[in-house]
């Protein structure tokens, strides 16, 4: 699943920069978070970072874009081709 920033969002930036895939953006009014690049940190980390850090809890599953685990790794092996190369030697 992709996760979603709500329209409680207050732009305070700690989400952007914790993001490990860069699917977090500053959109017109609120950061939004591209769901082809998010992978809820899969391969990164336990936990997705963003909502770690959101002081408010406003970021979701995005209930538009249901993945599996195994979808989940399989973008993060798309997004990061050299970690896949690392861990499939």
């Amino acid at each position: 699943m992709a996760l979603l920033i709500t329209d409680h969002c207050i732009n305070c930036d700690m989400c952007e920069l914790e993001c490990p895939n860069q699917a977090i953006t500053l959109g017109d009014t609120i950061y939004q978070i591209d769901p082809n690049r998010c992978t809820e940190c899969v391969g990164h980390y336990a936990k997705p970072t963003c909502v770690t850090v959101c002081p408010i809890d406003c970021i979701i599953l995005d209930p538009q874009r249901l993945e599996t685990p195994d979808q989940l790794i399989d973008k993060f092996h798309q997004l990061h081709p050299a970690c896949h190369a690392a861990t499939a030697s």
